[in-house]
């Protein structure tokens, strides 16, 4: 009962999350005419809280009860989003205000990501991790397909500001949804201590390699990410609708991905089948430097998002579970904030880097850069001691 009141308000924040996705870039780059730096810098600073307070926040979270800090989280992040609209109406909304509001909007998603993956192995005994996981990432998956696809047309129609409110709605509705959970949580019996989530993550023989090529991974994925808004919207014209469209596809790739993640690591082991997600991304972003505006073009973006959401189908719900179960109860937040604050980090890195290569080399230039990258990281991690990594048995 209590993971089933957990799914829904996820999903219900997912889909509002991705309609988010398309309306962002769409309201800097069409809206607010952001150049390309502008669009690094917007990305960036969605990320940027990750590489501050991230390790702050993880003490927090094996400190503090992680279910208020959910609740707490979901209520802000719907009145902030709730602001572009008004502020737009009014005639207020900039890139400089745009770029504060995504900077709080970040902050509050730190807290409540590393209270969410934390919050999980509460409601969810250990040897059912991997299902929940899968579930989530297929949730995931469908929210993608539907929300991406629907705010493609939204934002054709509405605007982007106004394509906000769904969100803010979406973060009201979680809200409300996680608030009626009653999930007994064990406290940390002594004061959490930063150095000892760094210890765990970078000290582990396997945990160690996974994250550093995580790392390298989320530097080089943040630059496609930003680039590739501006090359359907911008250099190729194509609408909000085709961007939708194109996101839309990965959500199909991702929900194809998630429904095999846990025959994979059944079969394979969790190493191999993490693996082989790291070597599909850069082998589906191949096709992005090749596409034009005909319908060859079109086809070739559809299936890079498509192959990218596989990937990430295929291995998230794998390298959640993995990280999960190897780490004890009173860890869990730091680790799960210290990889994914380097992580984000990464992106903040990544994004402006991506947008000043494309405005100084160009777009094209900027995506080999990215690719090229993201095949370092599956080398690396194919030659390291992860590739022999399993879950636990029970």
């Amino acid at each position: 009962m209590g993971f089933g009141k957990f799914w829904a308000a996820d999903t219900v924040s997912l889909v509002g999350s991705y309609v988010t996705t398309v309306a962002l870039p769409s309201l800097a780059i069409v809206t607010l005419q952001a150049s390309e730096p502008e669009v690094g810098l917007v990305q960036a600073a969605r990320w940027l809280p990750y590489l501050l307070f991230g390790l702050i926040a993880g003490v927090l979270v094996d400190r503090w009860q992680r279910l208020p800090l959910l609740v707490s989280a979901d209520l802000v992040r719907a009145l902030l989003l709730a602001l572009v609209p008004l502020l737009h109406a009014i005639d207020l909304l900039n890139i400089p205000v745009l770029i504060g509001i995504v900077f709080v909007f970040g902050a509050l998603s730190l807290v409540y990501d590393a209270a969410h993956q934390s919050f999980l192995p509460s409601l969810v005994p250990a040897q059912r991790l991997t299902w929940a996981n899968a579930r989530l990432e297929q949730t995931n998956a469908v929210a993608q397909t539907a929300g991406q696809a629907f705010a493609g047309w939204l934002v054709k129609v509405l605007g982007a500001p106004l394509a906000f409110l769904l969100d803010a709605i979406s973060y009201l509705v979680s809200g409300l949804l996680l608030a009626t959970l009653k999930t007994p949580e064990r406290r940390t019996p002594h004061k959490p201590q930063v150095r000892e989530g760094l210890r765990w993550v970078y000290r582990h023989e396997t945990l160690a390699p996974l994250a550093i090529t995580s790392h390298i991974w989320f530097l080089f994925n943040g630059m496609v990410v930003t680039l590739f808004p501006l090359l359907v919207l911008r250099t190729l014209g194509l609408g909000e609708l085709v961007l939708g469209i194109t996101f839309a596809l990965g959500g199909v790739g991702g929900l194809l991905g998630a429904s095999l993640s846990t025959k994979a690591e059944m079969r394979f082991g969790a190493g191999p089948a993490i693996i082989v997600g790291r070597w599909l991304t850069p082998i589906g972003y191949l096709a992005i430097p090749f596409a034009t505006n005909a319908t060859t073009g079109v086809v070739l973006l559809c299936a890079a998002q498509f192959v990218f959401g596989f990937s990430i189908g295929l291995d998230s719900p794998v390298e959640m579970s993995y990280r999960q179960t190897i780490t004890p109860a009173r860890l869990q937040g730091r680790m799960n904030a210290t990889m994914r604050s380097v992580n984000r980090g990464m992106i903040v890195v990544g994004a402006p880097v991506g947008g000043l290569i494309a405005d100084v080399i160009s777009l094209r230039a900027a995506f080999w850069v990215a690719i090229a990258g993201l095949g370092v990281q599956a080398v690396a991690i194919t030659v390291s001691k992860f590739r022999h990594a399993r879950l636990p048995t029970p």
